[in-house]
């Protein structure tokens, strides 16, 4: 049984920093796409940054302040960002596929993607 479990979400200033995390158990993390997705209250849950057969993709209100990166020895994925903005503040939930064909939808459609996390709250004050 696939389980992916986030940790990390807070609380920030403007400007600030966090570091969420997505521990996954029952899921090798080169088995596909694994990724970062949010959704803030009455908007569509949006991929925000994914990772699959060494690519990368981000949302462009993202890049250049939002880093995703696997530690394999830990089964983990995290989402480093910074710069944050209020418009940051969302839920972020960590999501994994079961293969490589999340790609056909687009890798940051959360059409492909089989498995999901609890959620993790990311508030950020103006």
């Amino acid at each position: 049984q696939v389980q992916l479990v986030e940790s990390g979400g807070g609380s920030v200033p403007a400007g600030g920093s966090l570091r969420i995390s997505c521990e996954a158990s029952g899921y090798m993390l080169s088995t596909g796409c694994m990724g970062w997705f949010r959704q803030a209250p009455g908007k569509e849950r949006e991929g925000v940054a994914v990772i699959y057969a060494g690519s990368q993709s981000y949302a462009d209100s993202v890049k250049g302040r939002f880093t995703i990166s696997l530690e394999n020895a830990k089964n983990t994925v995290y989402l480093q960002m910074n710069s944050l903005k209020p418009e940051d503040t969302a839920i972020y939930y960590c999501a994994a596929a079961r293969s490589f064909l999340c790609v056909v939808h687009g890798p940051r459609s959360p059409i492909g993607y089989n498995y999901w996390g609890q959620g993790t709250q990311v508030t950020v004050s103006s």
